[in-house]
């Protein structure tokens, strides 16, 4: 320390309190790193490394970014899983005695961002505060960048990872001591692509998390959040936020109060069958487009976007406010021409959760603030068009439209209609606004009038046509004269820099109008700043009434789009009730029927209950549909549960607890786990935690192992579902298994169905029609003609499924597909295949046999025939 400079053993002694961020040091216009940090970083921002002290046997590392583009630089660091602590000089250069004090001003990691680091303008960034005491875990989810909070005490780590896998957080802040349960399965394949941070767990404590909470929103006690019967959900909470408040280092008045929610309150989704039923992005490319959110999302606005995704990840169960939604969606449904124009005006509403946020961290630029202006404009006229839609839902959503008249009119009032990006740099303040502001700047406009008018007179006094008065900022105001006439210039001219072609002088009287327009320049730039500043804390003062209209203006947006949706896609109202039914009719799957050509997707009815059509077995060719018809179920469940119309003509839905779903064949890898114990593990939380209000979809249960023991587990799992599973529930099981079919027989509520197909001319003719019954075959050769296989293949597969099918073997044995001239008989000792012939007529004799009337003697000697006829036979 003793060999550096006094700026480097200032650096390394604010490195030393943020060893595990990236700091990026203020020097003039440059973000400086120095040491690991340069090294490190350089690479990843694809900078050059050099080095300080070039001459001393020891230089110093370093790479610099300019402060102006720091937000690009930022990002990619977070992309690639960094913090970055941003160090400003805290005091004026100019008045500073000794090293320019600075100061880490706050911290940004991936999960606070705000809008820094490739966030969607339609994703939530979340951050998420996790605690584990015995079993249970506490979990806090945070959206810094609009204020969003919400908290919830889970039972077991399979709830934790499906919260995690749902609001999928960018980062997550843990308590040391959590790291050997970070790294268990399943949290470790969930986290392992997150940044996390494990802290001091003392402020995950309840008392200090209590503290924390109260000082963060100003209250007396956390009593009336709800949470103060949650232990684990308080601690989260708390340990989370001083997380927060200790790296962004300033006020957040824009964070909501932490709402506590309970998953069972929502229909559940796990991993799983968010992947399997392809909600937000899709199953094998993991593409946004061609998921359920991309079909739906016609919203206008980014807060509508957000809030439309986390209705798909969290439906409701509750039938009242499911219909409320419904009837919401109708009335726009109804009215096309209104809701146009609806959406029309909401798409001139920029992102408001998120620029309240940035006036609340006091990060928000004029540009900001103009945006919302513009924006809290629009809500008078939408207030008014919403007066011909009449609902409790759209009262709740035009109660929160208050008059924002005042603060309007204030901030278009201050700022110039088209304000710069810079804050610093002038020009944000309207005329009017401060005497003082109009006074400076009059005199910065006489000043430069006067240095053109000097410009003009100088050329005419020395003859010097192409005399120029021109500035920059390391000496200000000058004069340039080119070479060629530098024998004209007068002897009052100064001489000031010599260049290649040209001369550059100043006058005393130049100087003296640079020192009143500079002076009245720097004074502006101040003032106005001061100006902007003091209007954005004023608007800090309407916080939550601004936030709760964005939150009404989010869930119109989402109503509107989803009219729009069922309009454009023929979708219809559904009926969700109490009972235990699931009925649909002319059923679309809404993804698969988007990417066919128009018209070409066959709808298919579907009715289960738990009375009479508990259990579906469906059977059918490979290709024929039957994955898609049992998905397509799923997801017309789960679009009415948000509130959406569904691709049918009619709906009936008897509320859902939970879809579970056990569909496709993949390896774990990484856990070790082969295809066949991945089917198991999901088959085994099926089974373990259907309720009678859930909708289970089976698709191919027990294909990952042989055949003989693959039919037993499904045998066995749709009689455990049918006689033991808890309350009955509704299930959908798909198989190439026919004998499964035969549980109809024995089973009262197992009802069979297939997908009809026949073979014409060698080719497959697919109805994708679904009908009781059971199919008569599979079809997999011909599939995999269709498939590519070579001719060679396909005819050779055709004969050994007639040899299977007819059970055709030689007089020794061995089966016909595999003889030959060169096949190798039976061995004379081996033993006789009861089961590959029947030569003498062995089994009819055997099965004639009466042994309820036969003595023991009888017996005896019908063995001893027996053997004889077998020695025969061997000879």
């Amino acid at each position: 320390m003793q060999d550096l400079t006094p700026m480097l053993r200032q650096y390394l002694k604010i490195k030393e309190d943020y060893p595990d961020c990236i700091l990026f040091y203020r020097m003039g216009d440059f973000y400086e790193m120095f040491f690991e940090d340069a090294m490190e970083a350089s690479p990843v921002l694809e900078i050059a490394l050099t080095t300080r002290d070039k001459g001393k046997k020891n230089p110093v590392p370093m790479c610099g970014i300019p402060y102006h583009a720091a937000e690009n630089y930022i990002s990619r660091l977070l992309k690639n899983g960094y913090k970055v602590a941003i160090c400003e000089q805290v005091e004026d250069p100019a008045n500073a005695k000794g090293i320019v004090r600075r100061e880490v001003v706050k911290v940004v990691t991936p999960g606070l961002s705000g809008d820094i680091g490739g966030v969607e303008s339609k994703e939530n960034n979340y951050i998420a505060g996790i605690v584990k005491v015995g079993d249970g875990w506490g979990a806090s989810f945070l959206d810094f960048s609009t204020g969003e909070f919400r908290t919830t005490q889970l039972e077991d780590i399979t709830e934790l990872v499906d919260e995690i896998s749902k609001l999928n957080p960018r980062e997550v802040v843990m308590p040391e001591g959590l790291e050997g349960e970070a790294d268990s399965e399943p949290l470790n394949t969930i986290l392992s692509h997150l940044l996390v941070t494990y802290i001091d767990p003392g402020p995950f404590s309840t008392e200090p998390a209590e503290k924390t909470i109260c000082e963060v929103f100003n209250l007396g006690s956390v009593e009336g959040l709800g949470i103060k019967d949650t232990p684990l959900a308080l601690s989260a909470t708390g340990g989370l936020l001083r997380y927060v408040v200790d790296y962004q280092k300033g006020d957040a008045a824009h964070l909501s109060f932490p709402r506590l929610y309970v998953p069972s309150e929502f229909m559940l989704i796990d991993d799983v069958t968010k992947r399997n039923l392809e909600l937000v992005k899709t199953l094998y490319e993991g593409a946004r487009s061609g998921s359920l959110l991309s079909l739906l999302d016609r919203t206008a606005t980014s807060m509508g976007g957000r809030l439309l995704r986390g209705w798909i990840n969290y439906p409701l169960t509750d039938v009242t406010e499911i219909g409320s939604r419904l009837d919401a969606v109708e009335l726009f449904y109804k009215d096309r021409g209104g809701t146009l124009e609806i959406i029309e005006l909401l798409s001139q509403v920029s992102d408001i959760e998120r620029i309240v946020g940035r006036v609340s961290l006091r990060s928000a630029g004029a540009r900001d603030l103009s945006s919302l202006s513009n924006s809290l404009k629009m809500i008078p006229t939408i207030k008014k068009s919403l007066e011909r839609f009449k609902a409790d839902a759209i009262d709740r959503i035009t109660e929160k439209f208050i008059d924002f008249t005042g603060l309007v009119e204030k901030i278009d009032s201050t700022l110039v209609e088209s304000p710069p990006p810079s804050l610093k740099d002038g020009g944000l303040i309207a005329e009017g606004v401060s005497k003082e502001l109009d006074e400076l700047r009059g005199i910065s406009r006489e000043g430069k009038d006067c240095i053109l008018g000097i410009e003009e007179r100088e050329r005419n006094r020395t003859k010097i046509p192409k005399l120029k008065v021109r500035f920059n900022k390391v000496f200000g105001y000058y004069i340039e004269v080119s070479n060629i006439h530098t024998d004209k210039v007068p002897d009052d001219y100064i001489r000031k820099q010599t260049l290649v072609s040209a001369e550059r002088y100043i006058t005393p009287e130049l100087k003296e109008y640079e020192a009143k327009v500079l002076g009245s320049d720097e004074r502006i730039k101040a003032l106005e700043y001061d100006i902007f500043v003091r209007l954005r804390d004023e608007i800090r003062d309407w916080i939550i009434e601004i936030k709760a209209a964005a939150t009404s203006i989010a869930m119109l947006d989402v109503y509107t789009s989803l009219a729009i949706c069922a309009i454009d896609l023929d979708f219809t109202k559904p009926a969700v009730d109490e009972s235990l039914v699931i009925e649909i009719k002319e059923g679309r799957h809404p993804m698969v029927e988007k990417a066919l050509p128009k018209g070409t997707f066959v709808p298919n009815d579907i009715s289960v209950d738990t009375s009479e059509k508990q259990l579906l077995i469906i059977t059918g060719p490979n290709m024929a549909g039957k994955s898609t018809i049992i998905r397509q179920v799923a997801v017309i469940v789960l679009m009415a549960q948000i509130g959406s119309f569904v691709p049918a003509s009619h709906a009936r839905i008897g509320v859902v607890d939970r879809i579970f779903t056990r569909v496709g064949a993949s390896d774990s890898i990484v856990r070790g786990q082969s295809t066949f114990m991945v089917e198991m593990v999901e088959t085994a939380n099926i089974l373990n935690n259907a309720t009678g209000r859930s909708l289970v979809i089976l698709d191919e249960i027990g294909r990952g192992t042989s055949t003989f023991d693959g039919l037993s587990i499904a045998w066995a799992v749709a009689e455990y579902i049918h006689d033991t599973a808890a309350l009955k529930p509704r299930t959908l099981f798909a198989t190439h298994y026919h004998e499964l079919t035969e549980l109809s027989a024995v089973k009262e509520r197992v009802k069979n169905y297939y997908i009809s197909a026949k073979e014409w001319n060698g080719r497959m003719i697919f109805s994708r029609t679904i009908r009781e019954g059971v199919s008569s075959r599979s079809y997999g050769i011909n599939v995999a003609r269709l498939a590519g296989l070579p001719r060679e293949v396909i005819d050779r597969a055709k004969a050994i499924l007639e040899n299977i099918e007819r059970g055709e073997f030689t007089t020794k044995g061995i089966p016909a597909l595999i003889a030959g001239d060169e096949a190798p008989g039976r061995d004379d000792e081996s033993q006789l295949d009861l089961f590959y012939g029947d030569e003498g007529g062995f089994f009819e004799e055997v099965a004639a046999l009466d042994t309820q009337e036969m003595t023991p003697l009888d017996a005896l000697n019908r063995l001893d025939e027996i053997v004889k006829k077998i020695k025969k036979l061997r000879e």
